[in-house]
């Protein structure tokens, strides 16, 4: 039984992550680097998470993550993003 619970728990650790799917409502990924480029940031890296688009923008040589809504492109959430870290 003991070998039958880790089995379960090590495919929990070793399956990937992966995005979710775009609604079909959503904007595409391009037109969403196109209305956060009309906010003054310029995208570069953006994936479905959750129920909107998320990802990775610079402005002025500075990295932030954003949260963006799904169906406008505006951004939801801006944190800014330390080089190097995850």
């Amino acid at each position: 039984m003991k070998v039958f619970f880790a089995a379960i728990a090590l495919t929990f650790v070793a399956s990937p992550v992966l995005a979710d799917t775009p609604g079909a409502n959503w904007l595409p990924s391009g037109k969403v680097g196109a209305a956060i480029a009309k906010q003054g940031y310029q995208m570069t890296k953006v994936e479905a998470d959750d129920g909107h688009w998320e990802g990775e923008m610079t402005k002025n040589g500075r990295l932030y993550e954003f949260h963006a809504d799904p169906r406008t492109g505006k951004l939801m959430s801006v944190k800014p993003k330390h080089r190097g870290h995850d």
